[in-house]
C-alpha cells in the first residue's frame, strides 16, 4: 500500500512517515510541503528508500487532487485550520480517504478563531460546511476519521470502548496532555515546553467550547472546572491538574446519552496560574493595540518572545498523560472505568513523547484505512471507527511501539 502524508517536515509529520516506514506492507509514503530542502531532510532523517518527496502548496487543489490519486490513503498532519480544512475539501471531493489530528469535529467545525479558514463559495455557515464535507465524503466514497492522534484520538478510542463495555452510562471525563519531564518542566515559563504548533494551543485556551452537564449541553469558556488529581500507576506517582479544554467535541453529538461529559488538558501544577495572568494582562488578546505609534497583536508579540523560552533545550524531553474516566452501570453493578498512560520520549528514535503517541495511532489508522478496516464513508469519529476486533489490534499495535494503556474496571459502591 502507499500512504501521503501531509506535513511530512513537521514533527508529528516526521513521527506518521518514520512509523510507516517500518511495516513490511507499506510499499511507498509520500511526504508533502513546500520547501523541498525540509522534506530531503526529513527522507535522510528517516532513512528509508520507500519515502517520497513531493514540494507543493497544500492550498492547489488541482496539484493536491492529482497527487492523492498516486496513493491508498492520507494522513494530515498540518498545523492550523486553513491548510486542513482544504486538504479534507480536495480529499471528499477526490474520493480520497484520509485521517486528520486536528481536535475537532468537522461536521460542527469550532466557531472560533478560524485560524483563516475559509467556506467554499455557495455554502453558508460552519455547519452546513460540516454536513457538506460529510455528504461530499458519502457520495464519493471517501472515508475521513477525524480527530485521530492522541487527544483527540487514544483519548476517544479509550472512552468508546469502556462505553461498549458498560450497559448503561452516566458520564466519562478524558484527562489528557502533554508536559515536560519535571526537570525540564523546572527552566521553563509556565512550566510548559512546546511540542507542536504553540499558537494552537494559545487559542485552546482563548475559545469557547461544548460540554455536556445534567444531559445538556453547554457552552463554557477553556480552563474552567479544573481538577488536581494524583497519577499514581505505571510506576509514576505525581500531583498534576487538568482545566476543560476543547480536545475531543465529537462525544457531544456521538454519545448524546452522556449526562456528564468534557475533555481537559493535563499540566503541571502553576501552569494555569501563570495562563491566567497573562489572559488578564490582554496577552492572549488578538485586538490589535497600539504601541510606539505602531499598532500589534498582543497574542503575536507575546508568541515571539515566550517561544524561544519554552523551546526544548538541551537535555530536556517531554511526557505525555492520559487518565481517562467512565462511569456507568454493568450486571446492575454501578461501575467505573478507568484507562491510564504515561508516555515518554524515545532517545532511540530522538522522537518525543508527542510526536510517538499523536504520530503513531494517525500513521495505524491510515494503514487499517487502506487495509479496509475501517469502512465506513463521510466523517467518521474515532470512537466510531475502533470498535471490536478492531480496537483489539490498535492495543496490539500499540504496544508493539511501546505505549502502554492501562485500563482498569472496578466496582463501585453506593
Amino acid at each position: 500500500m502507499k500512504i501521503l502524508v501531509f506535513g511530512g517536515s513537521g514533527a508529528i509529520g516526521r513521527a506518521v512517515a518514520h512509523d510507516l516506514a517500518q511495516e513490511k506492507t507499506v510499499e511507498a509514503i509520500g511526504i508533502t510541503g513546500r520547501r523541498k530542502n525540509l522534506l530531503n531532510a526529513t527522507k535522510a532523517r528517516i532513512g528509508s528508500e520507500k519515502i517520497r518527496v513531493h514540494a507543493l502548496d497544500v492550498m492547489d487543489k488541482k496539484a493536491v487532487k492529482a497527487l492523492m490519486g498516486q496513493y491508498d490513503a492520507g494522513a494530515l498532519a498540518l498545523p492550523d485550520r486553513r491548510t486542513s480544512y482544504k486538504l479534507i475539501e480536495s480529499a471528499m471531493e477526490a474520493g480520497f480517504s484520509i485521517v486528520d489530528m486536528l481536535e475537532e469535529y468537522h461536521r460542527r467545525p469550532d466557531a472560533y478563531e478560524l485560524e483563516g479558514m475559509r467556506l467554499p463559495k455557495g455554502i453558508s455557515g460552519l455547519n452546513k460546511y460540516g454536513d457538506w464535507l460529510h455528504k461530499t465524503g458519502v457520495k464519493t466514497g471517501a472515508t475521513f476519521v477525524d480527530g485521530m492522534g492522541f487527544a483527540p484520538g487514544l483519548s476517544n478510542v479509550t472512552v468508546g470502548e469502556a462505553i461498549r463495555k458498560l450497559d448503561t452510562v452516566e458520564s466519562a471525563v478524558a484527562r489528557v496532555g502533554g508536559v515536560p519531564n519535571k526537570e525540564a518542566a523546572r527552566r521553563h515559563p509556565l512550566r510548559y515546553m512546546i511540542t507542536w504548533a504553540f499558537e494552537h494551543v494559545l487559542r485552546e485556551y482563548m475559545v469557547k467550547l461544548f460540554v455536556r452537564k445534567n444531559g445538556k449541553v453547554v457552552e463554557v469558556p477553556a480552563l474552567t472546572d479544573r481538577e488536581r488529581f494524583r497519577f499514581n500507576r505505571l510506576g509514576v506517582d505525581e500531583e498534576l491538574v487538568c482545566a476543560v479544554t476543547p480536545g475531543m467535541p465529537s462525544f457531544i453529538y456521538t454519545r448524546p446519552q452522556l449526562k456528564d461529559f468534557s475533555e481537559k488538558t493535563v499540566r503541571w501544577p502553576g501552569h494555569w496560574e501563570g495562563v491566567d495572568t497573562l489572559k488578564e494582562c490582554g496577552l492572549l488578546d488578538l485586538a490589535p493595540v497600539k504601541f510606539a505609534g505602531k499598532k500589534i497583536v498582543p497574542r503575536e508579540f507575546l508568541l515571539a518572545m515566550i517561544r524561544p523560552r519554552l523551546a526544548p533545550q538541551k537535555g530536556d524531553t517531554d511526557v505525555c498523560v492520559m487518565y481517562n474516566t467512565v462511569l456507568g452501570t454493568k450486571n446492575g453493578r454501578k461501575t467505573r472505568i478507568d484507562y491510564y498512560m504515561w508516555d515518554v520520549a524515545d532517545p532511540k528514535t530522538g522522537l518525543s513523547a508527542m510526536a510517538r503517541v499523536t504520530g503513531f495511532p494517525v500513521a495505524l489508522t491510515a494503514k487499517y484505512i487502506a487495509e479496509g478496516k475501517i469502512t465506513e464513508k463521510g466523517i467518521v469519529a474515532p470512537e466510531d471507527a475502533f470498535t471490536s476486533d478492531l480496537y483489539k489490534r490498535f492495543q496490539a499495535d500499540l504496544k508493539k511501539r511501546n505505549i502502554n494503556i492501562l485500563e482498569e474496571i472496578t466496582a463501585v459502591e453506593d
